[in-house]
């Protein structure tokens, strides 16, 4: 017995440990390599987790989650795969035979020597594939955590991508200035991340960003590649804003937004201004000293409907809306890019502080069109004789003047924004047209601040200079820079003051202006 258990036991348990050692692995690594992939090509796994279980109509990046739990019952499988086969085929039916002196296939021993040698080499077999399995655990244990690292670091580095995604876009706003805002009424609310839809399906993606459903792109829940980043193009898609659900322009996160309001009271020329200055701003672009495109197609229509106003009648029709939508244009020059949000109120919201502070755009104000109808001031009107006076009847004045509507805004602005004094305004004085056949008045120079002096609105412009950031002042025929007749010098005069405010936040036009100045007194046109 001792001889027995000597040599040929050991040579015996050797031998099983290397028959089965392997088969052990093979079993564990087969069945992990399985279970890492689909349980069945082309069919859905049900380990996957379904897309909108997070809030979001899209799937999980596999790093985020779903690796782990494939790691996770992969070895699960593999360890219950060496488990199996060591319980059911050696233990169960190798082992258990030869201990009760059968052999392997189960045919008895012919003597009792046989049946004892068998039940020797059946108590080898058991310790040799227990010893197997030991090592074959403790291996598919390492091979398991060195898989385990290696997906944590590819994990971690994607997560790494991620955020440094972010950062830099985020980045890359600050450094330019891009404070997105809703354009549109009853909302004018900052944008933090527009609402994405799936040009597909149409499903909502509210988080759009690199993260958890992906570094660099997702996938939608129809199976649609979207990016995550300005930078992977995610611009490209239809976005619109998360508080009112209304359309945004394309890439409104590629350029700086400048919000300019007209202000002015009830028939002051706002609107007509407004078409003048998009005339010359469109005047400029066909120089090729700017690059001007509407925002949106709605855009294009306001101003196509406007003009055939004014082609009509020679006026443009009051504006009737509360708040109004702000009319949108992407002005260029060289690099240089900006999102032009034009607003054009309505007179009334002007006339009370309860109404102005209505205005919520002007909160975003990064600069200020007083629109001046010096023939609504009483001061001016009690100047005018002779047939003076019904020449400024037939210019339609506005019924409030322009001081009574600075002081309004002046004190409401404060109260919006508190930044009042960095806000440079551009002072335009309308129907100019009117005012050069007015015998009674001095005809208005190169500088309209002294004249409005003169006429008895030196007030209003020393407040201006009081109250607000740099002011420049203008004055501008509207009649004359829009229409059929419109004249291309008088319509880049209309645009001098928004490019003027456009300049102040960094867009390099100042040389523009100042050749367009030297070229108009060159003519003697000013």
């Amino acid at each position: 017995m001792t001889y027995l258990l000597g040599g040929p036991f050991q040579l015996c348990v050797l031998a099983v440990f290397l028959r089965t050692a392997p088969e052990f692995l093979w079993r564990a690594l087969s069945t992990t390599g399985r279970c890492l992939g689909p349980w069945q090509p082309g069919a859905p796994d049900p380990r996957v987790e379904r897309p909108g279980t997070a809030g979001e109509p899209a799937h999980f990046s596999y790093w985020f989650r779903q690796v782990w739990k494939d790691i996770g019952s992969a070895a699960r499988n593999g360890a219950h795969a060496v488990e199996h086969t060591l319980t059911k085929e050696w233990f169960g039916r190798i082992t258990r035979n030869l201990l009760r002196g059968r052999r392997p296939s189960g045919s008895r021993g012919v003597n009792g020597f046989t049946r004892c040698v068998l039940w020797l080499t059946g108590l080898g077999v058991a310790v040799g594939a227990a010893l197997a399995a030991v090592c074959t655990a403790g291996l598919f244990a390492v091979i398991l955590l060195t898989l385990a690292l290696l997906v944590a670091v590819v994990c971690a580095a994607l997560a790494a991508t991620a955020l440094a995604v972010r950062a830099v876009e985020r980045a890359g706003l600050l450094a330019r200035g891009v404070r997105m805002k809703c354009p549109y009424p009853g909302c004018y609310r900052p944008i933090p991340l527009p609402v994405y839809h799936c040009p597909d399906c149409g499903a909502s993606h509210r988080r759009l960003r690199p993260g958890r459903f992906g570094a660099l792109w997702r996938i939608c829940a129809c199976g649609r590649k979207l990016a995550t980043s300005l930078p992977a193009g995610r611009d490209a898609l239809t976005g619109h804003c998360p508080h009112c659900d209304e359309r945004l322009p394309r890439k409104l996160a590629a350029a700086r937004i400048v919000h300019v309001p007209l202000v002015g009271g009830t028939s002051s020329g706002k609107t007509m201004l407004l078409a003048a200055m998009v005339a010359g701003l469109r005047s400029w672009d066909r120089r090729g000293s700017l690059e001007v495109e509407f925002a949106t197609v709605e855009d294009a229509r306001e101003l196509d409907a406007l003009d055939r106003q004014l082609d009509g009648d020679g006026f443009a029709h009051a504006t009737t809306a509360r708040q109004p939508r702000a009319f949108m244009l992407r002005v260029s020059r060289g690099r240089r890019r900006r999102l032009l949000y034009l607003y054009d109120p309505m007179g009334e919201t002007l006339r009370d502080a309860k109404t102005v502070r209505e205005q919520q755009y002007l909160a975003h104000a990064n600069g200020v069109v007083m629109v001046v109808d010096a023939l609504a001031e009483p001061d001016v009107r009690a100047r005018l004789g002779g047939e003076d006076a019904p020449r400024a009847v037939s210019a339609r004045p506005s019924p409030e003047g322009p001081t009574a509507t600075y002081d309004r805004l002046a004190g409401e602005m404060q109260a919006l924004t508190g930044r009042r004094r960095r806000t440079p305004v551009a002072t335009v004085v309308t129907k100019r047209d009117v005012l050069d056949q007015l015998v009674s008045l001095p005809v208005p120079g190169p500088r309209i601040d002294s004249w409005l002096e003169s006429v008895g609105l030196g007030n209003l412009v020393r407040g201006l200079d009081h109250s607000f950031g740099r002011t420049r002042y203008w004055a501008v025929s509207a009649h004359a820079a829009t229409g059929e007749d419109a004249q291309s010098g008088e319509q880049r005069r209309a645009a001098e003051p928004v490019l003027w405010l456009l300049s102040q936040t960094g867009l390099p036009v100042r040389k523009l202006l100042a050749a367009e100045v030297a070229e108009a007194r060159g003519t003697g046109k000013r």
